[in-house]
Order: structure tokens, then C-alpha cells, then sequence
């Protein structure tokens, strides 16, 4: 079992054209994934002198080519508390900004015809428990009668089984509007048409320190290879932990890196993948310690979850793998002593509201935060942060929001056992 993602591993690599480290940039984005390749890809078509510095050795290695190969419609958390907290208008707006992420994405896989596998079957939320059912019919019934997804369908546990091959389940809520693709392969597709369009793409470059020159948008980056002087600059580093808490302290505060973790088995075969998922979409559980799974175009079985509150390394992934192929086994007990390929794990950027958040501060911009929902909407605010950059403020969907530090949050994330101890009691409790 490799301990690699089957994203990056099963896709040709993005070769940088070798080139000097320029001394002077219109734009500098820090962060080679989908949110820095997108906004790279914009801004050279406009006509900007665009450098991308990512410190890893390729693009797209972190979150981006790390997560489950889900392309998802709707918000990380219920439609129904958002409006409660900030009212219906607001929150109808963060929901249908999902919808044109899945839109932006299936846009730029056919504009740049990228050869990704992109589906849009739809996502399947799934109740583990039929007391769950009543909150998913809830859910479904606030959405159309606010005219915010009039496609939502609620399938009873009949339906469910026709499509999922596993007793677990008591039914689900569909959106139709979500879809999937495999990350390595948009990744090596979005990169190449950013390079193609004149954005320069420098891997093994790691920002160490970035100095602001006067008051407006100037700064002075400090890397791995050099200084490079940018007109303006887009932070879209996630949760990576390069740079430090130098100067990535603000940013670092209000972002917690929990680890996701995920494994691939061998190749089912057609027949018997079909049978497991005849729908072939998305699916996810609906607990806070929840599973997420989908087919791939070579008919393994992709299976994730937050099998442990612990940071991504290759003891706690193997780990992980373990209580990942205990939950498969209970979900999907008829695939025996399946052969596992591929077993890995990733940091998902999460926010204290689980909410993306986007802006300008101290005359830098930056992007990040989608808590574990982000493979579309990174794509999308790559877009939305280079219009921003050209003048448009009204192109960010998640303009204007307080953004407050999570207290005690100074470092490596301490708390993160804790955090795992109390969602376990609440799925227990439920």
C-alpha cells in the first residue's frame, strides 16, 4: 500500500519551464494549488506579468491533490443556520456561490479541455441513523421554499439502496448540481494552461518573509531562490504550514490545519464497481466524524473521512488507514479483505465558522479557509480574487467579513484531540 495520493500519483507531472526567478512581477501568487493556478490563469490572459511561487517540489501537492475527488455543490455547514445568523439574502448568496464554483470548474475543463473524468452525477448526503432523516427533510424543504436550490430531492432508504450497496442507510438528501473529477490530472491540465497563457510557475520556491513597500499593494518577497518586487500579491497558501508564523502569523491564527484522510483500493472491476454505486456520485454521512466515498474512472472505491483529529504525516496516516478500512468494512462489508492501494492524508484548512473567507489586508489579498468544501470553490476564487485585483471589489462572493483569531490558537494546533473527544461524544449522542 503506497502511503501517496492516488491523485498525484496516477497523473503526469507538471514540468515548470525552467526559468530566472524574475526581479519584478505585476502579480506574485503564493501557493501553486488550484486557487493560485486559477487566479494565475486569469490574470496572464489579461495581459499581467504573473509568477507563481510554490515551495513544494510540484504544483498542487497539498490540499488540492489531496482531498476525496469530490466537485460538491452547497455550504460545509446547513443552509438553515447560516440564514439564522446572518439572514436569508446573505446566505442564499454564499449557497449559489457553490453552484457557480461547480460552474467555473466544469467551464475551465471544457475551455482548456482538460482530460480530468469530470461528472456531474450529484451528491448524496447520507443518514446513518433514522432520526437523521427529519433534519435532512428539513434541510430540503428550507432550500426550495427560499429559492435556493429548487433541484434538492430527498430519497428514502429504498431509493438509497438501489444506488448504494450497503445496509447502513436510512436514506439521503441529493443535490444535483455536484460533480467529480480527478484532482491530479485538472491540477496537470490547469497548470499547463496557466504556463501556456504566460504565467510563470516557479516549484521550490518557498516564500520565507514578505516586506510591504509604502502603503498601497507594492511588497518585496523574500524566497527560497531569491527577491522578487510584485505590484500586488495573492496569499493562497491554505493551510500549508511553509512560510512559518512569520509573515503568515495573521493568517495562521484564524486558520486550523485538521488532518483528512483517505484510502483507494485495488481496481474493483466495472461489473462489481456498478454494483456498489450504481449511481456513481459523491456521498458523504452526516455525522461531525463523518465518511465520504465515490468510484473512480478505473473502478476503485475512494474512501475518506476524519478518521483521527491529527495532523497529516506518514505514522498517522498508516494509522488512519487502519480506522478507514474498519469504517469501509462496516459500510461495505460484502468487498471481504480488499486489497487497499493507496492510503494518504491531507490538511484541510479549516475556519472557526467553516466558511471560506477572502479580502485585502495590509495591502496583500488573499483567499483561503474552505474547510474541507474547497476543490470548487478554490477554483472559483481564483477567478473572483483576480477580477478583485483588476478592480472589481463586488466579484467576491465572501466580501466584507470580520474575520477574528481563534482563541489560543498561536501554533501547531494543541487543541485538536479535545476537538476530536467532543465531536465523537456528539455523534454518540445524537
Amino acid at each position: 500500500m503506497k502511503l501517496d495520493s492516488y491523485w498525484t500519483d496516477s497523473a503526469p507531472a507538471f514540468l515548470a519551464a525552467p526559468q530566472e526567478l524574475p526581479a519584478q512581477v505585476d502579480v506574485a501568487i503564493v501557493g501553486g494549488g488550484f486557487t493560485g493556478l486559477s487566479a494565475a490563469l486569469t490574470m496572464a490572459k489579461r495581459g499581467a506579468r504573473v509568477a507563481v511561487l510554490e515551495a513544494g517540489p510540484r504544483v498542487a501537492a497539498e490540499a488540492s491533490g489531496r482531498n476525496g475527488g469530490h466537485v460538491n455543490n452547497g455550504l460545509a455547514v446547513d443552509y438553515a443556520d447560516v440564514a439564522a445568523k446572518v439572514g436569508v439574502e446573505r446566505a442564499r448568496g454564499w449557497y449559489n456561490a457553490y453552484d457557480d464554483a461547480v460552474d467555473t470548474v466544469a467551464r475551465l475543463v471544457r475551455d482548456e479541455a482538460i482530460d480530468c473524468d469530470f461528472m456531474r452525477h450529484g451528491k448524496l448526503k447520507l443518514a446513518t441513523r433514522a432520526n437523521q432523516m427529519a433534519a435532512l427533510e428539513r434541510s430540503a424543504q428550507r432550500l426550495v421554499d427560499d429559492g435556493v436550490d429548487s433541484d434538492v430531492e430527498i430519497l428514502d432508504a429504498s431509493r438509497v439502496r438501489a444506488e448504494v450497496q450497503s445496509e447502513r442507510f436510512h436514506g439521503g438528501l441529493l443535490y444535483k448540481r455536484s460533480a467529480q473529477m480527478h484532482m491530479g490530472r485538472f491540477a496537470h491540465g490547469l497548470a499547463a494552461a496557466a504556463q501556456r497563457n504566460g504565467a510563470a510557475i516557479h516549484t521550490g520556491t518557498e516564500v520565507r518573509r514578505i516586506e510591504r513597500l509604502g502603503q498601497g499593494h507594492a511588497h518585496r518577497l523574500h524566497t527560497a531562490r531569491g527577491v522578487v518586487t510584485a505590484q500586488q500579491v495573492l496569499l493562497a497558501t491554505g493551510a500549508t504550514r511553509h512560510g512559518g508564523y512569520g509573515s503568515f502569523g495573521w493568517l495562521r491564527r484564524r486558520i486550523v490545519p485538521i488532518g483528512s484522510f483517505i484510502v483507494v483500493t485495488e481496481p474493483l472491476g466495472a461489473e462489481r464497481a456498478q454494483a456498489l454505486l450504481a449511481a456513481r456520485r459523491t456521498y458523504t454521512t452526516i455525522a461531525n466524524i463523518h465518511h465520504y466515498f465515490r468510484l473512480t474512472a478505473d473502478h476503485r472505491l475512494v474512501f475518506g473521512g476524519r478518521a483521527r483529529f491529527a495532523i497529516s504525516s506518514p505514522q498517522s496516516d498508516a494509522a488512519s488507514g487502519d480506522i478507514l478500512r474498519a469504517g469501509l468494512a462496516e459500510t461495505f462489508p460484502q468487498l471481504g479483505a480488499v486489497r487497499l492501494d493507496y492510503c494518504w492524508g491531507g490538511l484541510v484548512d479549516m475556519t472557526q465558522d467553516r466558511l471560506p473567507h477572502a479580502g485585502e489586508r495590509d495591502g496583500l489579498y488573499y483567499a483561503m479557509g474552505y474547510s474541507g468544501h474547497g476543490t470548487q470553490m478554490s477554483v472559483h476564487m481564483g477567478e473572483r480574487m483576480a477580477a478583485v485585483m483588476n478592480g472589481d471589489a463586488a466579484a467576491n462572493p465572501w466580501q466584507g467579513r470580520d474575520w477574528p483569531a481563534i482563541p489560543g490558537h498561536f501554533g501547531p494546533p494543541w487543541f485538536l484531540p479535545a476537538v476530536g473527544f467532543y465531536y465523537r461524544l456528539k455523534d454518540r449522542l445524537a
